[in-house]
């Protein structure tokens, strides 16, 4: 099927019809009592759980822990449906003070329950490895081998229970605490643009509009805002830093990133030689490109408002939501009808919260929730390409969280490393669709810079973005930093990424305050990175008609945490540990770069 574009503008009731998700597969609303009924069963079960199993797992036969394991993730399971409706409600709106109070309630009462459950796996990672092999030899334990070999990684790393018990309980008061408070505080914000207050996201969607005085004043009133309260941000970052130390220190973390790497399960020697090979590309990458920009728009340089602004004879199309859906899902169902026939539902049973409004989270994410129940999906779509590839990112995180499911709440999630996996996969199925599909010279330039614009920002960008923490938490042992020193290695990571094609102004110092991961997950940003470049070799496998490649795709998703990257890839033919991978993922960018180059 060819593709239309429509030059079109969004109209007002459009974006006001736009779909937004339904919670009530997980509760009918916040004062529903199976809220309560469901905290008082979860409670009875962790006191009876602790009462069976304390203190006694070296005891039990392999069917015995099997046993407790399944009880275990019966738990888990009502606690993290609780979680995830809390925590879908707080990003439907962060501003309102009743949701807050009600998800930061519940998170309390969650973490006072679970903390008698916590023993379990401190146990679990303490039994001798005879021991365990023994009680593994079961089937009823055995099913679980990966969620325990997962565990342990941590067991070298794990404090005494006492010890363990009060930072979890203190959680709510510490790290918690301050994530809410950056949270809010950012949903609070309005940016002045041209006389109108606007929340972050629509701010920041400016800075890809077409006219470049949008931009800048979009820019600027940012980095204002942003400076205004940037001493807020800086006292946010510091603390969150030393908490991290403070806790590596005492778990005998090598370096700051450490706890990351073992979480993705993805060792240190790989991670590094994915940021090493990115970073020996920024000339070849993000230098050639943004020079090749500039000179589109007959500049020596950009300012650093023009980074994503569309690129010269770009007709600023727009998608209605039907369109974005259609691409998305044609794209999808003529790689595999079965992902499309995975992917459907979320569209059909309003899963999807797509429009922007006032106190929504920014951004976009997929909450995968529980397996007994099916993942939610976040937008704030304004109806540009961008977003209908950030349809078709989210989409695949939803269908692999969908298809992972039956591993169960245990072994569903995958690491973050290969959890972005199936997200990028989906994106690149849609710009191949799209490029495949546009015979107009002119438009498929167009096409293939914003796609080399979005594997910029998803490899360059967010590489740039793990030196910055690499250094604000390495100097943070040093003492605190001030706003001058946040500022100063921001501007630093970003000249070197980014490159001499742009002018960096005084404002743009700020920037990195509004970068959520930086507080939510330390060092989550490499992931973004590492599944861009795992999809370039990946995709570069189905192009050249690797045997049921698209059978061995969905079994991949399938596996949720069950296998590591290794195991993973090995159908393929793929080893992420051998550096040469990541330089054949970075030569598909250079290749694109290079067909634009050409055409110049």
């Amino acid at each position: 099927m060819a593709f239309i574009f429509k030059e079109q503008v969004m109209p007002l009731e459009a974006v006001e019809h736009l779909p937004e998700w339904d919670l009530s597969d997980l509760y009918p609303s916040m004062e529903a009592p199976e809220i309560q009924t469901d905290l008082a069963r979860i409670d009875a079960m962790a006191d009876s759980f602790a009462s069976s199993f304390k203190g006694k797992l070296a005891e039990l036969t392999g069917d015995q822990l099997g046993a407790a394991i399944e009880d275990y993730e019966r738990l888990t399971e009502i606690m993290h449906r609780l979680y995830s409706y809390a925590d879908l409600q707080f990003a439907g709106d962060v501003s309102d003070a009743n949701i807050g109070r009600f998800r930061q309630t519940l998170q309390e009462k969650l973490t006072d329950i679970s903390s008698k459950t916590l023993f379990f796996t401190l146990e679990l990672n303490r039994l001798d490895d005879a021991v365990l092999d023994r009680q593994l030899e079961d089937p009823r334990t055995g099913r679980y081998a990966s969620w325990i070999r997962d565990n342990r990684v941590f067991r070298v790393h794990q404090l005494s229970d006492e010890l363990e018990e009060m930072l979890h309980q203190k959680s709510v008061a510490g790290r918690s605490a301050w994530t809410r408070l950056f949270e809010e505080t950012m949903a609070h914000l309005r940016f002045p643009v041209d006389g109108v207050e606007l929340p972050v996201s629509d701010a920041l969607n400016l800075l890809s509009d077409k006219d470049g005085a949008k931009r800048k004043a979009a820019a600027q009133s940012v980095g204002k805002v942003l400076g205004d309260n940037i001493r807020l941000f800086a006292h946010v970052t510091n603390t969150l830093a030393k908490d991290k130390e403070i806790e590596d220190r005492w778990r005998q973390y090598p370096h700051p990133a450490a706890e990351r790497n073992l979480a993705n399960l993805v060792e240190d020697e790989v991670v590094e030689a994915l940021v090493t090979s990115v970073q020996k590309a920024y000339g070849s990458l993000g230098h050639r490109y943004y020079a090749l920009k500039a000179k589109w728009f007959g500049l020596d340089k950009m300012d650093y408002w023009d980074r994503n602004a569309p690129v010269p004879g770009d007709a600023d199309r727009l998608f209605s939501w039907d369109e974005a859906r259609e691409t998305v899902m044609t794209a999808y169902g003529t790689f595999s009808p079965e992902l499309a026939k995975v992917a459907e539902p979320f569209f059909d049973n309003r899963w999807i919260d797509v429009p922007p409004r006032p106190g929504k989270a920014p951004g976009a994410f997929a909450h995968p929730t529980v397996p007994s129940v099916h993942p939610y999906l976040l937008l704030n779509f304004h109806g540009k390409s961008r977003d209908v590839m950030t349809l078709a990112h989210e989409l695949g995180h939803g269908v692999h969280q969908v298809l992972a499911g039956d591993q169960g709440t245990l072994m569903a999630d995958t690491p973050l490393t290969l959890a972005e996996t199936a997200s990028v996969f989906g994106e690149m199925l849609v710009f191949r669709a799209l490029l495949d599909n546009e015979t107009d010279p002119a438009r498929r330039r167009i096409l293939l810079a914003s796609k080399v614009e979005d594997m910029l920002n998803t490899v360059v960008r967010q590489v740039a973005f793990h030196q910055f923490e690499e250094r604000v938490h390495g100097e943070r042992q040093l003492g605190e930093l001030s706003v001058e020193q946040l500022g100063g290695i921001w501007m630093d990571v970003q000249r070197e990424s980014l490159g001499p094609a742009f002018r960096f102004h005084d404002e743009y110092k700020h920037f990195w305050a509004y970068i959520p991961h930086f507080v939510h997950t330390p060092f989550y940003v490499y992931a973004y990175a590492f599944g861009d470049c795992l999809v370039n070799s990946l995709y570069a496998v189905f192009q050249d008609g690797h045997p049921g490649f698209q059978a061995k795709y969905m079994e991949m998703l399938k596996a949720g945490g069950t296998l590591r990257h290794k195991d993973l890839l090995a159908p393929f033919g793929l080893d992420a540990g051998d550096p040469a991978f990541w330089r054949r993922g970075l030569d598909v960018i250079a290749g694109f770069i290079d067909e634009l180059e050409a055409e110049a």
